[in-house]
């Protein structure tokens, strides 16, 4: 016999889970003392080996993001290529490893974050080849794009309704973004003169958000895309 909440086996007859308190049989049922009424092994939550596995790969990856730098320093007494791998994987643990260790992770704390990271690499990048155009492009192109990706996560974990809303206007607002990025492209880089690549990304993105905006509006739509795809 097993807990139906926690799985743990138990004793034939037992009435309450001795772990996680589960009213598991009638309480008049006698327990068979027989048995063991704890497991043979220690229990251990998911949460204590998730944690104990994120530490071990946090001190692996720790590892790998310094050696770099001390070979080329100890090989060549400089910095050179190793600032772009230590740079680029400590960028790395923060978009996909950082989260982890929360358990339920705020996007709006948590974006922000992942663009400064961005930010913050680039601005490096900028420095190790003497460029100049973190703050005419990498700079603006990066802080429009994570208010507009902010906003969304936003909106979607705090308000309870108008979903289609919500990504609908964040479609427009992104194909908006590739006009905003040509012109940055444009100005920074001095190119002869517009593409104009930027309209295909806009009229797609336009049309993408309006139609999710439309099926918002018109309730039969919007109770079809929810039967169907369970929104």
């Amino acid at each position: 016999m097993y807990c139906i909440n926690c799985g743990i086996e138990l004793s034939q007859g037992q009435a309450i889970c001795p772990i996680c308190k589960t009213k598991v049989s009638h309480p008049d049922f006698p327990a068979d003392q027989s048995l063991a009424t704890y497991p043979a092994r220690p229990f251990q939550s998911e949460e204590y080996n998730r944690r104990g596995l994120l530490f071990v790969l946090t001190v692996i990856w720790a590892l790998l993001t310094i050696l770099p730098v001390m070979l080329e320093w100890m090989l060549f007494r400089g910095i050179g290529w190793s600032g772009y791998v230590t740079g680029g994987m400590a960028l790395a643990y923060l978009l996909f490893f950082l989260p982890a260790w929360f358990k339920n992770p705020n996007p709006v704390i948590f974006v922000p974050s992942d663009f400064a990271g961005v930010g913050l690499y680039l601005l490096y990048v900028n420095w190790a080849v003497n460029g100049n155009w973190f703050l005419s492009f990498a700079l603006p192109v990066i802080a429009f794009l994570a208010l507009i990706v902010t906003a969304i996560c936003a909106l979607l974990r705090y308000l309870r309704w108008g979903r289609l809303y919500i990504i609908g206007g964040g479609l427009i607002a992104l194909g908006l973004f590739s006009v905003y990025l040509e012109f940055f492209v444009y100005y920074t880089f001095e190119a002869i003169s517009f593409v104009f690549w930027s309209l295909f990304p806009l009229v797609a993105f336009v049309l993408l958000g309006m139609m999710l905006i439309i099926v918002a509006i018109v309730k039969p739509f919007k109770e079809s895309l929810r039967k169907y795809f369970y929104m």
